[in-house]
């Protein structure tokens, strides 16, 4: 294979990444949607939507070993398409912590709303926010971006810490509220759990860069 083919199949891999990213990201936002607005049809079209993640995340690893089947890449490219892999596996992972939240929306059906839903879209927003830019830092070799994205996983932290603590007020006033806060605090954990996934992905961007795995979360695997 030509080099210059070969580098077009280099980016042709980044650029379907890039729509992978765009997949689970769509799917995190219209979780929360359909929690939000008790659309149990939403939620049912989300899950049954998880398929297309996965069979994405099956097509792109398979075409990352066949470049390194076929090219036998050595030093940087090697360590971009493993990269790739590990990539397609963070976001396997989130497009499922999507689906869990959708699950969540059905398990919750038309039941009252325990309260307004306002700090866990902003854990969503912001995790968003972060998925997107983290997969541009990677593409483009961005380490310090990489680095300072994965800082901001504080926040989503912090977002979490504060939900689950409103909700545990909620449950220890109230024990009859226990069910509908803990299916909640679920929510909110699928989504800490998917900006810890960035981390991940920003942890991966470094290691392209520099040939270094440098934990920038050590809790996150």
């Amino acid at each position: 294979m030509p080099r210059e083919t070969y580098g077009r199949h280099l980016r042709e891999l980044q650029d379907e990444l890039r729509v992978l990213a765009s997949m689970v990201e769509k799917a995190i936002a219209r979780s929360i949607l359909a929690l939000r607005e008790r659309d149990l049809d939403l939620a049912h079209q989300i899950i049954a939507e998880d398929a297309s993640v996965d069979g994405k995340c099956l097509e792109i690893e398979e075409r990352c070993v066949q470049l390194i089947v076929t090219q036998q890449p050595v030093a940087g490219d090697l360590r971009l398409i493993l990269s790739i892999i590990h990539v397609l596996d963070e976001l396997e992972r989130i497009g499922d912590h999507a689906e869990g939240i959708a699950k969540i929306a059905v398990m919750i059906g038309d039941e009252p709303p325990l309260k307004p839903l306002i700090d866990i879209p902003r854990m969503a927003d912001k995790t968003r926010d972060m998925l997107r830019r983290s997969i541009e830092a990677f593409v483009n070799r961005d380490a310090d971006a990489a680095i300072q994205i994965s800082a901001e996983d504080d926040v989503v932290d912090g977002l979490y810490d504060q939900v689950y603590r409103e909700l545990l007020t909620f449950m220890l006033e109230d024990p009859k509220t226990i069910t509908r806060a803990t299916r909640l605090i679920w929510v909110a954990h699928n989504l800490e759990r998917c900006a810890d996934r960035v981390t991940n992905i920003c942890e991966r961007t470094v290691y392209t860069v520099t040939g270094k795995i440098d934990a920038l979360r050590a809790s996150n695997y």
